[in-house]
């Protein structure tokens, strides 16, 4: 309901870009409401967001503006929101579980940070899962699973019983449930993919680093053997699926093979440039450890950031999909790391618990380990360490408009390493991102 007698202003949280088409794009990060308004429409926008605001809501573009959040009652303490909406993370009815089937892998990427020390998930490790989610489910409304690994898929059948475990007490409690897996995509047939379907896993990030040559330099069997072709016939096979699933070929990228990019988005625009469920995702090679960490010709921060948006628009431009991930990400809290969230925890192989996936062996990172009757022994000194190292004492953070979002901790362990604040790619280049997110926008009605 609008309040009478107020003055309405602009609210802190919001970034504008502009459409091709003369028009303007607003986001804010508060509310996650991302709205284009028209070359007519937009002069009464840009009167709307003065710093004087506007006394009366009598057109239909101003009541957008308010019922988007990009304007505001001027006595609405804004600061106060940001900070209930942090609490928010805190909800205990929601639970989010990364789980590492097995730390084993086919693959031995040249990047990888992994030391491949433990193999599959042991009984014990399943029981306590099974045990926790049981425990828990009464008191859930929202049970998110990541599969993960080494690489998931060498275990297909420790997913089929355990997301059997977790859907049953989802219908039984009325959960929402839902499951994503990070797969190198060999072992990803059109077989295992609709048994992956039949368990509600419907988002999926398989990493394509190049055209064949390339990409077999990069991303090779442990034996040094080839992978581009199979993974390629997989993706290609499940392009016959019928059904709905988010597929992000992720596309990392160093100074190795920067100039080769290029030519894969013109190979991945012949096989997906008609599937909009398909879509791109390009990151840079970051040295997160493992036997070849110092020898990784990373991209310096400013060519990494210029170039993920660069290959985006590129691949745009032939037909290609963005990734839903990125439009995903500017929603309220969808930035912040899982590892600074507390009702995310990962869950090694052994019942080792995490915070996070990258730094496996540091020390601050082990917080504990699930037992098999699903109890957790939690060193919440070091969970505190990953939870409380944002926006709560970077005042810098506190100000920004993309707080909501990211809340200073999209990665916590940057912080640590670099001292500096882990702004996302999205945030740095948010007029660009809202442009292409536009874009996408309208190859998706098309």
């Amino acid at each position: 309901m609008l309040e009478n007698n107020n003055r309405y202003v602009p609210s802190k949280f919001n970034a504008l870009s502009k459409t091709d088409d003369g028009g303007v794009i607003l986001y804010n990060s508060y509310t996650g409401a991302i709205v284009d308004f028209t070359d007519k429409e937009k002069a009464e926008v840009m009167g709307s967001l003065k710093r004087t605001g506007t006394e009366v809501l009598d057109s239909d573009v101003k009541k957008a503006l308010f019922d988007n959040g990009f304007i505001v009652p001027e006595n609405v303490d804004e600061k106060r929101r940001a900070e209930y909406l942090h609490q928010s993370m805190h909800r205990t009815d929601m639970l989010h579980l990364i789980l590492m089937t097995t730390e084993q892998c086919n693959f031995r990427c040249t990047y990888c940070y992994e030391t491949f020390a433990r193999g599959k998930m042991t009984d014990e490790t399943k029981s306590g899962i099974k045990a926790l989610v049981k425990e828990r489910a009464n008191t859930l409304n929202n049970l998110h699973i990541s599969w993960f690994g080494g690489e998931p898929l060498l275990e297909l059948g420790i997913i089929e019983e355990l997301s059997n475990t977790f859907m049953a007490e989802a219908k039984e409690n009325k959960i929402d449930y839902s499951a994503d897996i990070v797969t190198n995509g060999f072992f990803l047939t059109k077989e295992v993919f609709e048994k992956l379907l039949s368990w509600e896993v419907r988002q999926y990030m398989v990493t394509i680093d190049g055209v064949q040559a390339v990409h077999d330099s990069r991303r090779h069997m442990a034996g040094g053997q080839g992978t581009f072709e199979r993974i390629i016939e997989n993706l290609k096979a499940i392009r016959e699926v019928d059904g709905q699933f988010d597929m992000t070929i992720r596309v990392n990228f160093d100074e190795d093979n920067l100039q080769e990019t290029g030519d894969l988005i013109q190979f991945l625009k012949e096989y997906f440039a008609d599937d909009k469920r398909f879509g791109l995702f390009f990151r840079p090679v970051g040295r997160w450890g493992g036997e070849h960490n110092d020898e990784i010709p990373t991209c310096t921060h400013i060519t990494a950031n210029k170039k993920i948006w660069e290959f985006t628009e590129t691949a745009m431009d032939e037909g290609l999909s963005m990734s839903n991930m990125i439009t995903g990400s500017l929603m309220p809290t969808a930035s912040v790391c899982y590892a600074a969230k507390p009702n995310a925890m990962v869950i090694g192989s052994d019942g080792q618990l995490y915070k996070c996936t990258t730094v496996l062996d540091e020390e601050v990172n082990h917080v504990g380990h699930i037992h098999a009757d699903g109890t957790m022994d939690l060193d919440y000194d070091k969970i505190a360490s990953w939870v409380m190292s944002g926006e709560e004492t970077d005042s810098v953070c506190q100000s920004c408009f993309y707080r909501p979002v990211c809340q200073g901790n999209h990665c916590p362990w940057y912080r640590v390493v670099s001292g500096e604040r882990p702004c996302p790619s999205e945030k740095k280049n948010i007029k660009k991102v809202l442009n292409l997110v536009w874009k996408n926008s309208l190859q998706t009605v098309q």
